[in-house]
């Protein structure tokens, strides 16, 4: 699966996991210059907290599209170090 914006590939894996709809790709997968640390976290109550990055592509921002979860909840230990991504990124196969 890949994860893409702007025609650009931003994270490129075979080990994604699906979780309520969402791919989570391993976060060696994901190519890190193009992720800017966002300030924004968000509380699941059943993942715990999600924490987002912000994609910049050839000079463009998507604020906010892709979150981790750095130290989910019990139950959901198998999406930590990975990313998943929203906001006009698509994935596909």
């Amino acid at each position: 699966m890949k994860a893409v914006w702007h025609g650009t590939v931003v994270a490129d894996s075979d080990d994604t996991l699906i979780v309520d709809g969402n791919h989570y790709f391993p976060a060696a997968s994901v190519r890190r210059g193009f992720l800017l640390s966002s300030n924004t976290k968000t509380m699941s109550s059943t993942k715990g907290q999600a924490s987002y990055w912000t994609l910049f592509v050839d000079g463009d921002t998507n604020p906010d599209a892709a979150w981790t979860y750095p130290e989910p909840r019990e139950g959901f230990e198998s999406l930590r170090d990975r990313f998943a991504f929203w906001k006009g990124v698509q994935i596909v196969d």
